[in-house]
């Protein structure tokens, strides 16, 4: 029978035992034995990328999903070798556990010294994204913690055969990856109510799921958020920079949350920036949908009358939707009024413009001259993350080690007693 036969058989409150029981034998582990646990997990998964691609085309066979959604589970050779690099990555990361974060005597003589500590059981929510659950395993293992996943339906065997490859490796405390049952909904149910054995849960995927996780769960909930990423090209911005940029955060991959959805245009120069954009966006197959000036200034191209539900849209496909507005006061205005607060661009060569726009526009994530696609813990130099966070708690943008620690005090004493 294989560790993951064995594991389905178990309850849903069973698999939460496990994890818990696990979660202060990760906690002892020392940096050098996690490091050596998630390199053997990435050349595991290297050398079972048959075995993944196989149960990953299942699933995409009988998922009945098409678009964004579709190519989100889909994994193939280059994805695997992603996977293992970003365990690799996670692997050669500082670790943050037992970190001194402040140490100070008090006047009575006591030592007191804050440190980082695991959270300890973390579960996550998430869609049909089999790279999450290798992504939130080695960072879980990173920061000594044990995790629960509950992934979607849509990938079941492909998260059936990640795990089992992953709790394969020796050294694992048995008990520290606990996939739940995708097959019915009891299982999310049992896992948001387990305060107590749960520590912090991440929901990450529409925005349907983690508002129901969020308005539901009885454990602590860090909130993943969905992307209404803009681009405001001021007056001043060098249209190639600006063209290469909107291209990029819109085509690049528009399945993803930090991908553009929204282009902003400074009046000044939209009657010459908005038919040039719109022919190149429309040349690189999207669909655009565009304001009353927008669509005047379009020089005859196709673009759409962009409804006022557009403006807050997250698409997740190749459409984006433009305006054309009279400064930057008001780019950052809309911005804060329809963002979803996740990714936000300004491409300028007005300095004043683009600190205005880094200070004010409340969003996780805020750019000067750059694509908004680099919002990701890979490319800040996380090796994963668990998600991007929009909230405003100790989690906010890409997220990974450091978030996934809590803090505990160390006091020594001398014999003191408080008077």
């Amino acid at each position: 029978m294989t560790a993951i036969t064995a594991m389905s058989t178990l309850t849903t409150r069973e698999k939460l035992d496990r994890a818990k029981s696990a979660a202060p034998l990760l906690a002892q582990l020392s940096t050098a034995q996690k490091n050596a646990i998630l390199l053997v997990m990435a050349d595991a998964l290297e050398a079972g990328a048959k075995s993944i691609l196989e149960a990953n085309r299942a699933d995409v066979e009988s998922s009945g999903l098409e678009g964004a959604m579709r190519e989100r589970l889909t994994l193939d050779h280059g994805r695997v070798r992603e996977m293992a690099r970003g365990v690799r990555d996670v692997a050669n990361l500082p670790d943050p556990i037992n970190e001194t974060l402040a140490e100070f005597k008090r006047p009575n003589g006591l030592r007191i010294r804050k440190l980082r500590v695991p959270l300890g059981v973390i579960g996550i929510i998430y869609e049909s994204r089999p790279n999450v659950t290798v992504d939130t395993v080695a960072l879980a293992i990173k920061t000594g913690n044990a995790i629960v996943l509950r992934g979607g339906k849509e990938a079941l065997r492909s998260n059936q055969c990640l795990v089992e490859i992953l709790t394969s490796v020796v050294g694992l405390p048995e008990g520290a990856i606990q996939l739940l049952d995708a097959s019915t909904r009891e299982s999310t149910q049992e896992l948001i109510k387990a305060r107590g054995l749960v520590d912090v849960l991440i929901p990450r995927g529409g925005p349907e799921l983690i508002s129901y996780v969020a308005g539901n769960a009885t454990v602590p909930v860090i909130e993943t958020g969905a992307g209404n990423c803009h681009i405001f090209v001021d007056e001043s911005a060098d249209l190639e920079m600006a063209d290469d940029i909107v291209i990029n955060a819109k085509t690049q991959r528009p399945s993803v949350c930090n991908a553009a959805e929204k282009l902003l245009v400074h009046e000044a120069i939209a009657a010459d920036y908005v038919p040039r954009i719109v022919k190149k966006l429309v040349d690189a197959g999207v669909e655009v949908r565009g304001d009353d000036e927008t669509r005047r200034l379009a020089n005859g191209a196709h673009v759409i009358p962009a409804r006022e539900d557009d403006w807050g849209q997250e698409y997740l496909r190749l459409c984006m939707a433009v305006r054309v507005i009279p400064n930057v006061k008001d780019a950052i205005a809309h911005i804060n009024h329809y963002s979803t607060k996740h990714s936000d661009s300004i491409v300028t060569s007005d300095e004043a413009n683009a600190r205005q726009f880094l200070r004010q526009v409340d969003s996780a994530a805020v750019y000067w001259n750059a694509s908004t696609r680099f919002t990701d813990g890979a490319e800040f130099g996380f090796g994963a993350e668990m998600g991007i966070s929009t909230q405003k708690l100790h989690a906010r943008g890409p997220f990974a080690l450091a978030e996934l620690t809590s803090t505990k005090y160390e006091v020594i004493g001398t014999g003191q007693i408080r008077k």
